[in-house]
């Protein structure tokens, strides 16, 4: 039980990252990747995939309601790699589309976050790779 359980914590502190797939998180808990689902359904109630699924689509629930982001920028900040995926799966988990949850939502709190520092904050600025090269490499421009 305590793998399966530093495995979920891994999946609770790296949800963002769309590169975060079953055997990342079964070699956290140091299982197969098929031994894994087994153990963590019989621990949590739902596979690996769902648990991972219900915790993007909480943070992007928090996103449409807080931030002045589109949904194609929620989606990738909650580690989604299509917008089709995500809208579909966030609507049967909500029953909305994300545009709908945002119109539902919107309004019954503060003022929006600017969406530039909602990606500041969720870490959305990268770097493309070799940018970071290119720009300290001592010529002028």
């Amino acid at each position: 039980m305590r793998q399966v359980r530093l495995a979920k914590d891994a999946m609770d502190r790296d949800w963002a990252d769309p590169g975060l797939d079953l055997d990342t998180v079964a070699a956290h808990a140091g299982y197969s990747r098929y031994h894994f689902i087994r153990a963590f359904k019989r621990a949590y109630g739902e596979t690996p995939g769902q648990y991972l699924t219900h915790r993007r689509i909480e943070r992007a629930e928090d996103l449409l309601r807080t931030a002045n982001l589109s949904v194609t920028e929620i989606c990738h900040l909650v580690g989604f790699s299509s917008v089709g995926t995500f809208s579909a799966r966030f609507k049967s988990w909500t029953g909305l589309t994300p545009s709908e949850y945002r119109t539902k939502h919107v309004g019954r709190g503060a003022a929006l976050i600017p969406g530039c520092y909602a990606m500041l904050w969720a870490g959305g600025f990268r770097s493309a790779p070799g940018a970071e090269e290119k720009r300290n490499s001592g010529e002028a421009h």
